[in-house]
């Protein structure tokens, strides 16, 4: 594999030489092109075996690795000269048997050889800039704080820890622009893994009793009591907001880099797992319990989300339409407020 990287790397080095520049045909550039080519390999191998020396100085390697990996940058540096030259040299004595005709016919059938998409046996595409991509995709990752807004009571009386409950989404989204003139709007839908976290106040903790979940105070002293409950979703905002276009001669794109964002929209999926993690101290050991159950926990999760946002980042916000348990007298309903990222 690595024979085959090299030799598609030296042809597309051979067609870069003879295309780049119309006077490299000549006799005179290609000898020109010999000294070159001996200086960059000679600049190269330097430049390898000053970063060997370095990785010996931070001992990072013994003296016998050194020594090896110096003998291999230069033999394969010697080697690049070698190939290298010997093209430029049969290259030379093309243009002194068969004068500069010859050679721009052997150069057109070289940019031919690239044009029928075969490289050395091997099928070969170039990438071809879109004109116009309207569809991009980003990496988002999402973390703050959690807590449930409970039927009849305000978020200060809540049972949960503000700052010990907190949640996290980490996921994938697509973004699509809805109209083809402007770049106002724009669809961005995708899945996400949402690990929403619960912190009882109290020295309490959750017990399913069967008919429902509720929370009881334990035994002992709690160090941490904590309920996270994992979901796989499938977002869909409507972003909204200004961008700058760019136009090039192939291609043209819209960027909302430095520019305000908006997105509105809502979210549905289903319940991964649920678990509980306790950690107490009984007779002067450290005791830590995780149970893993469905703790009457919904299975199915939807709701609303929006984010206001700038450049890469934005503040985040969710709210579970579904209450969290299913059978609690008392209806519960999951909401979240933190960083959203979505980095492209």
């Amino acid at each position: 594999m690595k024979t085959i990287t090299y030799c598609i790397a030296l042809v597309m080095w051979i067609l870069t030489m003879v295309s780049s520049h119309a006077q490299e045909n000549s006799i005179e550039a290609l000898e020109s092109a010999r000294e070159q080519v001996i200086n960059d390999e000679k600049d190269a191998l330097k430049s390898e075996v000053e970063m060997i020396n370095k990785r010996f100085d931070r001992n990072e390697i013994t003296i016998v690795e050194a020594e090896r990996l110096k003998e291999e940058a230069a033999e394969k540096r010697a080697l690049n000269i070698e190939n290298k030259l010997a093209i430029i040299d049969n290259k030379i004595a093309l243009l002194k048997r068969n004068g500069e005709e010859e050679s721009n016919d052997v150069d057109k059938l070289e940019i031919k050889f690239f044009s029928d998409k075969e490289i050395i046996g091997f099928e070969y595409t170039p990438e071809k800039r879109k004109y116009d991509r309207r569809t991009t995709s980003d990496f988002v990752l999402a973390v703050g704080l959690n807590n449930v807004i409970t039927e009849g009571e305000s978020l200060s009386d809540s049972d949960f820890k503000v700052g010990g409950s907190r949640f996290a989404e980490i996921g994938w989204a697509w973004k699509t622009r809805v109209f083809k003139e402007t770049n106002w709007l724009r669809v961005k839908y995708g899945f996400s893994f949402q690990f929403n976290g619960l912190k009882p106040t109290d020295n309490r903790y959750f017990v399913d009793t069967g008919t429902q979940t509720e929370l009881q105070t334990f035994d002992l002293d709690l160090d941490k009591s904590k309920l996270r409950v994992d979901n796989l979703v499938f977002p869909v905002h409507f972003e909204m907001g200004p961008s700058r276009k760019i136009e090039k001669e192939d291609y043209f794109r819209y960027s909302t880099h430095n520019k305000i964002k908006i997105g509105l929209g809502g979210y549905a999926g289903f319940r991964l797992a649920t678990r509980q993690k306790l950690k107490f101290n009984e007779n002067g050991e450290d005791v830590k319990q995780k149970f893993k159950g469905n703790y009457n926990v919904n299975n199915f999760v939807y709701g609303l989300s929006a984010y206001l946002g700038w450049r890469d980042a934005a503040l985040y916000i969710k709210y579970d339409l579904n209450t969290l348990f299913k059978d609690n007298p008392v209806e519960q309903r999951n909401v979240s407020l933190g960083l959203r990222f979505d980095m492209d």
